[in-house]
């Protein structure tokens, strides 16, 4: 199904000998609209800015159909963040799958641009993969993979949330706060999934935390008075 409103998909198509996918207007209907959207992310004929359109109205009418056409674009630093918007509204986990195999094989930018995407979606059988990111020599990449782990706030995600905090320099700053955020995310996660205790728990390490900066030790405070509230 389309989303409301969104009658007619125009985008990048101009099928003739040895020219450019250019402009044309994609029939409605929403398989027919997706099929010819995959052909021109795969085409080489096809423009970059006329690629991103289609990988954006893929984020409206894509399936599982469109995931390995849009995995194939993962990997360029260029390409990387429109066809990650593109995949992370499909429900099917051959997305998930694809986001895991990119994780395992790119680098910089991209790579942390897939762990949140990965944290988006919430991929509970990522845990392991990102886990191995939180002592990480790249801050940036350690950093983002606390952060996603946060997001899919899974009792195993917050175990190697504590695990890492637990292990953490006390003069590396950076990297605490991304742990603290991760942790406060996984403890919202774990309350709202009806956890309490394991909430709790979470928030009691925070507040452990020699030299816990105030807006973390505030926000853990207030994450155990709302736990209370909801108990009552």
């Amino acid at each position: 199904m389309l989303a409301s409103g969104f009658s007619v998909l125009t985008i990048g198509l101009l099928w003739l000998a040895d020219e450019r996918v250019t402009h044309v207007t994609v029939p409605p209907d929403g398989k027919a609209a997706e099929s010819r959207l995959i052909n021109v992310v795969k085409s080489e004929r096809t423009t970059p800015e006329y690629r991103a359109d289609a990988m954006r109205n893929l984020a409206i009418v894509g399936s599982k159909q469109a995931v390995p056409a849009l995995a194939e674009w993962l990997y360029d630093e260029r390409t990387s963040h429109m066809a990650r918007y593109a995949l992370e509204p499909i429900p099917d986990p051959a997305v998930d799958d694809a986001l895991r195999e990119a994780l395992g094989k790119a680098k910089g930018k991209v790579r942390i641009g897939l762990m949140s995407s990965i944290g988006v979606r919430r991929d509970a059988k990522a845990v392991p993969l990102l886990a191995k990111f939180l002592s990480d020599a790249d801050a940036e990449a350690a950093g983002a993979a606390a952060r996603a782990l946060g997001s899919i706030g899974t009792a195993e995600a917050a175990k190697a949330l504590q695990g890492a905090l637990d292990s953490v320099a006390p003069e590396n700053s950076t990297m605490l706060l991304n742990l603290c955020e991760g942790i406060l995310r996984a403890a919202e996660r774990l309350a709202a999934a009806g956890d309490q205790k394991s909430a709790r728990a979470l928030y009691d390490r925070l507040l452990k935390v020699p030299k816990l900066p105030r807006h973390v030790r505030t926000a853990a405070m207030q994450g155990l008075v709302s736990l209370t509230g909801e108990k009552q």
